[in-house]
């Protein structure tokens, strides 16, 4: 109950409305307290009238008018002239004095709150004017212990009634927001759930029609992310399907082209002079095919293992890349150099890593061979607070734009003539699995950098 919208909305309700009681009750308990001290003004008023109009009054009877006004004494002054009208004797002497004709509502409101605290019974003086002008001002002595009985009695009236309206306030409220926050919130949280068991199913989108503003607004924002998640999971139900249907035909080509690539080498041993000039593009180009159908099924089992990570020495990797790519190229066209500090150690699993540099170097490579001009590849390494960084930077062509729009995409950020692209987006993939990332920093005509950034954290 209480941890729910409309429960806690309840305790919430009653707590304030109790609050705001409160804040009324500090003035009306002083407003109580000066009626209360008037009133007694004006029965001892009364009383001193009485006797003034009959001086031979018998003390019986002026202790009685004195008990009805509960008061001691009663002075009055009239004609600039102070006189004691009736009077009785003090249990005790007078404490203090309490002017009402320039009571301020502050100094009411001290006094009130000073009495409640003060449970001991003193006798105290009140001065106030007379009503309908009788006189300049009188003034009687009392008793605390009525006054204070009296306020506490006014208070405890004043809280219960405060504690009902507060409840009722409270309840009233309480249905008020069930029927236009809680339900309609109930109903929201329903669609979420249905929609959820069957996100397939388009009849399970919410249709708006909260009366409340910011709720058909949620709404409204609920209905079009389930419309654009059924057109996402559809498109991914779609890829999914093409994908199995090129993978099985990726295999089969494979296994067709690997066949047609041996007897293409028997050709290459024809002594028919057009043969020989054409038998080697033949086989670059089924070497090409093969490599396709393999890039393809690697990338559509998607099963890379998570990366076995340990210090790795990066310099006897990067020699590693550069030695193989040494035998591919002619010293005069392609300069391989590496500007790696000695020893230099990162985390990183080395088999992957090895992969994800060789693929760069290699992009690198085949685009500077293609570009007909010589051209240097460099691999660097820095550290700082953070992070490893591995920079493979080359003097070559830079990268054309449709390449840089669709670098990390597979199938679509082919580099080279004939590339599939995979490269590279398996090589972002694998960094990704290190919680790094790879990046293009910068290309141009005077050379393209790849930056690979390793962090030095453990990701808590």
């Amino acid at each position: 109950m209480l941890n729910s919208l409309s429960g806690r909305f309840l305790v919430l309700t009653t707590i304030f409305v109790m609050l705001a009681e409160i804040l009324i009750f500090v003035p009306s308990i002083a407003r109580f307290r000066e009626d209360y001290l008037q009133t007694r003004l004006e029965r001892a008023q009364i009383a001193s009238l009485a006797l003034l109009a009959d001086d031979m009054l018998a003390n019986e009877l002026e202790q009685e008018l004195l008990e009805n006004a509960e008061v001691f004494n009663v002075v009055l002054r009239r004609d600039e002239v102070r006189q004691l009208v009736l009077s009785t004797e003090m249990p005790q002497p007078i404490d203090q004095t309490f002017d009402l004709r320039d009571g301020t509502p502050p100094v009411l409101i001290r006094d009130a709150l000073m009495r409640l605290m003060e449970p001991e019974n003193k006798v105290i003086r009140v001065i106030g004017a007379p009503t309908r002008e009788a006189g300049l001002l009188i003034e009687v002595t009392m008793e605390t212990a009525p006054l204070r009985a009296a306020m506490l009695d006014y208070g405890v009236r004043i809280l219960i009634l405060s504690a009902v309206i507060s409840i009722f306030t409270a309840f009233l409220l309480f249905l008020a927001v069930r029927a236009i926050l809680v339900k309609p919130i109930r109903g929201v949280v329903g669609h979420m759930q249905r929609y959820a068991a069957a996100p397939e199913d388009a009849r399970r989108i919410i249709t708006p029609n909260a009366g409340v503003t910011e709720l058909r607004e949620a709404e409204e924002a609920l209905r079009s992310l389930q419309t654009e998640l059924i057109a996402a999971l559809r498109q991914k139900d779609r890829l999914a399907q093409l994908g199995g249907a090129v993978s099985k035909i990726s295999h089969d080509l494979r296994n067709i082209l690997t066949s047609a690539q041996l007897f293409t080498d028997r050709i290459e041993a024809s002594e028919d002079p057009l043969v020989r000039r054409m038998a080697p593009k033949l086989v670059n180009s089924m070497t090409r095919a093969v490599h396709l159908c393999e890039s393809t099924l690697a990338f559509g089992k998607a099963e890379e293992p998570s990366p076995t990570l340990m210090m790795v020495t990066l310099d006897d990797v990067v020699a590693d890349v550069l030695d193989s790519e040494r035998l591919a190229v002619e010293p005069e066209q392609v300069v391989l150099s590496e500007n790696i500090p000695p020893l230099f150690a990162l985390r990183a699993d080395p088999e992957q890593l090895y992969r994800v540099v060789s693929n760069l170097v290699r992009n690198a490579r085949q685009a500077i061979v293609a570009s007909g001009e010589p051209a240097e590849i460099t691999v660097s390494a820095y550290e700082d607070a953070d992070n490893w960084w591995i920079e493979i930077a080359d003097t070559g062509p830079g990268l054309p734009p449709k390449a840089q729009e669709h670098l990390f995409t597979p199938f679509q950020g082919g580099v080279s003539k004939g590339g599939t692209g995979l490269g590279l987006a398996i090589a972002s993939e694998l960094i990704r699995g290190h919680g790094g990332a790879l990046e293009l920093d910068r290309t141009g005509p005077s050379g393209t950098v790849f930056s690979i950034r390793l962090p030095k954290g453990d990701g808590i």
